[in-house]
């Protein structure tokens, strides 16, 4: 029951700030030019200060081992996530499967993760998730960034792959990291005070595009409901069984499935909203499986413990 609550928790928060963009919308405080900007300030400034305050703690020797497999896993979970999401969703309008595949692919692991991670784990589950945040926001800003920008005979360029703000943060990130770099206060605080808008902004975005809308429309909308299987069930069970089989255990394996089991990534409505895919059917999965999130997520948990034993 802890770590239900922990979760719905999180999830009322994020529905709070929704209603905020929803209202805002509504009463013509947010408007579609307003929206394109927020975006902008969410993915090239908010999220770049998150990878690299994630890491902005004291290099430990003892945990590089622990470390190195929940990159791995990290890793192979979104790898999991892109084969599932190719394999199960081939048809439909190509707007709609970029968003729908983008969706299996990413979880809210940043805002949902770490604090189920800290309730159940503690420090060192926090530490072990923002690793799972670092790896996220690379597979984001290479696969996740090409897929969504992507048209049609258009051909991925290194350039592409390596100029952008998120790749550059974890760069930054890890140098800082591995260095046991620590930031002056003058740096340090700006840094935290623009990753806190990683969480609100999105949030409102969605709550715009939700105003322009209805809500009815999403839960009548048959095409989200497979995704969000996907993303709430079929990710965190194969990658639960895979990590088992390696023979990952203990604090890293729980850190690992907490943060694939977590709903559809605010981003998914981010890279919508920037590269004019379907921000109707982003909204839609991010604000569903949210809310499903409440029952998925400790279901996991629940689970792991059983399968440790």
């Amino acid at each position: 029951m802890e770590h239900f609550w922990t979760v719905a928790q999180q999830v009322l928060v994020l529905f709070i700030l929704i209603a905020v963009g929803f209202v805002c919308g509504k009463a013509g405080i947010l408007r579609e030019k307003a929206i394109s900007t927020l975006a902008d300030l969410a993915l090239y400034i908010a999220t770049p200060c998150v990878i690299i305050q994630s890491f902005l703690r004291e290099f430990d020797p003892a945990m590089l081992g622990s470390l190195f497999f929940v990159l791995l896993a990290s890793i192979g979970i979104h790898l999991v996530g892109i084969l599932i999401a190719r394999l199960c969703l081939r048809r439909g309008e190509d707007d709609r499967r970029r968003v729908a595949q983008f969706a299996v692919v990413f979880s809210n692991a940043g805002y949902m993760c770490l604090p189920l991670q800290q309730a159940v784990l503690g420090a060192t589950g926090v530490f072990y998730g923002s690793v799972y945040v670092a790896v996220f926001n690379l597979v984001l800003w290479s696969y996740g960034f090409l897929s969504m920008r992507q048209d049609a005979g258009e051909r991925l360029s290194a350039r592409k792959l390596l100029l952008n703000p998120g790749l550059i943060g974890v760069v930054v990130g890890l140098l800082l990291f591995l260095g046991s770099v620590q930031l002056p206060t003058i740096l340090r605080e700006p840094i935290e005070h623009l990753a806190s808008l990683n969480t609100p902004v999105p949030m409102l975005i969605i709550g715009y595009y939700l105003s322009q809308s209805r809500l009815s429309d999403a839960v009548r909308d048959k095409e989200i409901y497979l995704p969000i299987c996907l993303r709430l069930l079929a990710v965190p069970a194969v990658s639960l069984v895979g990590m088992w089989i390696c023979g990952m255990r203990d604090v890293p394996l729980y850190a690992c499935v907490i943060a694939a089991s977590a709903p559809v990534a605010a981003a998914t409505t981010m890279f919508a909203t920037k590269f004019g895919r379907d921000t109707t059917l982003s909204v839609h999965l991010v604000s569903i499986s949210t809310l499903l999130s409440v029952l998925t997520m400790p279901a996991f948990v629940l689970l792991t413990q059983w399968v440790v034993g």
